[in-house]
């Protein structure tokens, strides 16, 4: 398991604590980014998406704070770059 494996095990255990989860994803995309500035500090660049019924009724920005409030231990080390998507339970289009 690499470094951003270990990571990504770990923010699915921040996120399940902050969140009633019905759906999480999170990939590693540090490989489209290498070479990038942010990159030579170390942290990874994630593109997270999740369902959790903590959502409904927040709008974008609240969401995103929600989640960065539940990754703050992780950011600017761990994380560089965060690409979000979060959705309430009835705003999952089958």
């Amino acid at each position: 398991m690499n470094i951003n494996q270990q990571r990504i095990a770990v923010f699915d255990d921040d996120l399940r604590r902050a969140f009633q989860v019905q759906s999480l994803k999170i990939e590693d995309e540090s490989h489209l980014h290498a070479g990038h500035a942010g990159a030579a500090s170390g942290g990874g660049h994630f593109k997270l998406e999740i369902v959790a019924p903590e959502f409904k009724g927040l709008n974008l920005v609240a969401r995103h704070r929600a989640i960065y409030a539940a990754l703050n231990q992780h950011i600017p080390k761990e994380i560089h770059a965060l690409t979000i998507s979060a959705l309430a339970p009835d705003e999952v289009l089958d």
